[in-house]
């Protein structure tokens, strides 16, 4: 058998396919995706505390099991229009180093399995704002799929001190 192909006859990741599980959220008519293995959990949309003084971003705090857990509209922090959270609006919960904060959605859409291949750079606009919140880009059928970068969605020292005080 030949050492590229494993038991099922297709290319083993080692041959440069690497795959990697996105989960792809929606925010009004944009899709965005996120690594698989940043997310801690999915909950449903309850009302949130307001922080004081916390950037406008920041839609609030919630109690996640006795943790204060910040929830971040991820439309406004990417620099799309914030719209007030329904019934049918999702909280994913991601986790990045030691911080831990929820990323406010519309919907969660699928989980979306890409190689490396499939990943696209970010067009030059002039300006490095865009690629600090974004990874990549993945083409699929009629559609473009950013890839969110979660490190530079996660709350800030200030907002943690924040949190903390609070």
């Amino acid at each position: 058998m030949s050492s590229s192909m494993n038991l099922n006859g297709l290319r083993s990741a080692s041959q440069g396919e690497r795959r990697t599980e996105l989960l792809s959220v929606r925010i009004g008519a944009q899709e965005f995706a996120m690594d698989i293995r940043s997310i801690r959990e999915i909950r449903g949309w309850i009302a949130s505390t307001h922080l004081p003084h916390a950037p406008s971003f920041i839609k609030g705090m919630i109690n996640l099991r006795g943790t204060v857990l910040v929830v971040i509209d991820l439309a406004e922090r990417l620099g799309l229009p914030s719209q007030e959270p329904s019934p049918a609006s999702v909280v994913v919960v991601v986790e990045h180093g030691d911080r831990i904060a929820g990323l406010l959605v519309d919907a969660v859409c699928d989980i979306i399995t890409v190689t490396d291949d499939m990943r696209q750079p970010i067009p030059e606009t002039g300006i490095s704002t865009p690629r600090e919140y974004v990874e990549g880009l993945i083409m699929m059928e009629n559609r473009i799929v950013s890839i969110v970068a979660i490190s530079a969605l996660m709350p800030d020292a200030a907002v943690q001190e924040l949190l903390e005080a609070a």
